[in-house]
């Protein structure tokens, strides 16, 4: 499924976005290409991400995947 919102494509990425993309082996998620025109805010997001799902919480790990599983099929989302 391609992304609604225009995004960098692997092969024009350059400087930052290169070294992002690379670190996914340039098999990014839509959900996180869609900042791929700002880059900082890709950064952001990944850095974000990593703390709601990995962070020490009062939630386990498998519960806040629970969670994002059930919004992804409420908001008929494939991720």
């Amino acid at each position: 499924m391609e992304a609604r919102i225009k995004v960098v494509p692997y092969e024009e990425a350059e400087g930052k976005l290169k070294d992002l993309y690379e670190a996914f082996n340039n098999e990014m998620a839509n959900i996180l290409r869609v900042h791929s025109l700002n880059p900082r805010s890709l950064e952001a997001h990944l850095k974000y991400y990593k703390v709601i799902m990995f962070a020490e919480s009062p939630l386990s790990r498998r519960v806040r995947e629970m969670i994002a599983t059930v919004v992804s099929v409420e908001n008929e989302c494939f991720y």
